[in-house]
């Protein structure tokens, strides 16, 4: 009996592994905020940390325990194990790095995907005169787009509308498919401040009016300042959100005003899609966007967004002039001028 009650479970589990890629178990932490940073002076070094709110610092995971891997994509992909370690680390107050010693990169860095919902506020929706969803709208931005919480914005090139959005996103953790509603929240890794930066006339003006392309320049997505694990929030879905720009309020609501929450999202894409650690979601934006003002206003050179939601944190970055000059091609630009002075 022992060994059919043993064959059957395994036979479960090899059956959990084939739908899901691997053994679904919820994935469980207490009060965390995770972090991905590098030392000032040493931008390539990439790590994962813990922030550790009593001594104003990080501490190291890898400093604490050398098998941890450097990205955050590669930590949740560990799963129970890598925040097994981070509450551990964080009880022992051990490696920490001062504040003033790092940087703060975006939580995540290089994802599978970035999924973003659109018309996804209850008052955006009537900021537009515009019909409630009755399905999730969903589009994506390249995960290239990502950028630090207090890196420079750049005004592309090809764009005079750049607008702001302040957005709640969070961050997949466990790999999954078809996943209920009732068991979505056990896939969250934490919540995360987002600004899903849009050329509007990319957005609503060319490419056929398909959003991607207005979404998803280069540096048009600021994350951060941490991974706020669920354990931390008292209720996600009721928490103020808000966007200023030059120290004017543009942007003031309240999660409450989502009409799909984190659980109906994660739900409704994996009806279609795998999703992965480190899978990035943009949750929508409230009422107070530039496009929508009377006349519009948009983003100019000099211009400090700061992006908030309470309990989370705040994200602050400054928009700086077009993006420059590819310098392989100022070379080709200037080469034949070369060639003349050769002569």
């Amino acid at each position: 009996m022992r060994v059919l009650c043993g064959l059957w479970f395994n036979l479960r589990r090899l059956s959990d592994v084939s739908l899901l890629g691997t053994f679904r178990r919820p994935l469980s932490s207490d009060a965390m905020r995770l972090v991905q940073f590098c030392r000032k002076g040493n931008e390539g070094g990439i790590r994962v940390g813990v922030d550790h709110e009593q001594s104003h610092g990080v501490i190291d995971l890898k400093a604490f325990d050398p098998s941890m891997p450097p990205t955050m994509r590669e930590f949740l992909e560990l799963g129970q194990k890598g925040m097994d370690c981070a509450q551990r680390a964080l009880s022992s107050g051990q490696c920490i790095v001062p504040h003033s010693d790092i940087k703060l990169l975006s939580p995540v860095t290089g994802p599978d995907k970035v999924v973003c919902v659109g018309m996804n506020y209850k008052d955006h929706c009537l900021e537009q005169n515009a019909p409630i969803p009755t399905e999730p709208i969903i589009f994506s931005k390249f995960p290239s787009a990502i950028t630090g919480p207090y890196d420079d914005i750049m005004l592309p090139n090809k764009s005079q509308k750049v607008d702001w959005e302040v957005e709640l996103a969070f961050v997949i953790g466990q790999k999954g498919k078809h996943i209920k509603e009732e068991e979505a929240l056990s896939y969250v890794a934490g919540f995360t401040v987002a600004n899903d930066v849009s050329a509007r006339d990319w957005q609503m003006e060319k490419n056929g009016k398909q959003w991607l392309l207005g979404k998803t320049f280069d540096t048009f997505c600021p994350l951060g300042p941490a991974l706020v694990t669920t354990a931390a929030l008292k209720d996600v879905h009721n928490l103020g959100i808000r966007c200023l720009v030059n120290g004017g309020v543009v942007q003031d609501s309240n999660t409450n005003q989502l009409i799909f929450k984190t659980e109906k999202l994660i739900a409704w894409v994996s009806q279609f899609a795998t999703l992965y650690p480190g899978d990035v979601f943009l949750t929508g934006t409230p009422p107070g966007v530039g496009v929508f003002k009377k006349p519009p206003v948009f983003l100019k050179r000099g211009d400090v967004v700061e992006c908030q939601i309470d309990e989370i944190g705040s994200i602050r970055n400054t928009v700086v002039g077009q993006e420059p000059l590819d310098p392989h091609r100022a070379v080709r630009r200037f080469r034949p001028v070369l060639k003349l002075r050769e002569r």
